[in-house]
């Protein structure tokens, strides 16, 4: 049995959030979980996130979740197709940098889980807009590897809410290459909702790795 003031064990939640409906419905029909876990819909854009995430991290709500941050997002690297997981090594904002626990463990726990996929690892940089042409170019020339509006946000409220490990795993709806105004849209975003439904078992194992205290 797991001490139940470890996170991991069975008495410490898991808190997934996400933005969008859609976000929120690929990941509560995922096949192939156990356990509990609160699949939270914050709301799109980093306001949001932070309100959402602060009331139920609160004292009326799970204080000690570990937190993952997931969702679709803009992929930024050359060669990224929609569907391809993003892990962040970090998340960067204006507010500052969050790093990420167990990175590893979740590339590999990805790995098995969505077999084929290709899993990106780096920063993964906020916006409270959605990024296109020179923005995203000016992004990449910064080191980060993909952007969403919600996890640096979700990330770092946590945090303020006392210590626990964090991570944000995303799944590419939108690259470079594959722009969401072009023909294939719907196609890529079919991909992406797919792999999307799929990772929960991976977000379970990495739960279950984080076997130090974190108070």
């Amino acid at each position: 049995m797991g001490d139940p003031g470890r996170p991991g064990s069975p008495a410490t939640p898991l808190l997934v959030a996400c933005a969008l409906g859609i976000e929120q419905v690929a990941l509560r029909s995922g096949r192939g979980t156990s356990g509990a876990v609160r699949v939270l819909r914050t709301g799109m854009g980093p306001r949001a996130a932070e309100a959402a995430v602060a009331r139920l991290l609160g004292p009326e709500g799970i204080p000690d979740a570990a937190v993952i941050a997931s969702g679709f997002c803009a992929g930024l690297a050359p060669g990224m197709h929609p569907g391809d997981l993003v892990v962040a090594e970090e998340t960067r904002d204006a507010d500052g940098t969050t790093p990420c626990t167990g990175t590893g463990v979740l590339v590999a726990a990805l790995t098995r889980a969505v077999p084929g996929r290709t899993v990106h690892t780096g920063p993964l940089t906020g916006s409270d807009h959605v990024v296109r042409g020179f923005e995203r170019a000016a992004l990449r020339a910064g080191g980060a590897i993909a952007v969403d509006m919600e996890s640096a946000a979700t990330l770092r409220t946590a945090l303020c809410h006392g210590p626990r490990p964090v991570a944000a795993v995303r799944v590419v709806v939108d690259a470079p290459e594959h722009e969401l105004v072009r023909i294939g849209t719907v196609r890529g975003g079919i991909s992406a909702f797919r792999v999307l439904r799929s990772v929960l078992p991976a977000f379970y194992e990495w739960h279950r790795s984080l076997l130090l205290p974190w108070r």
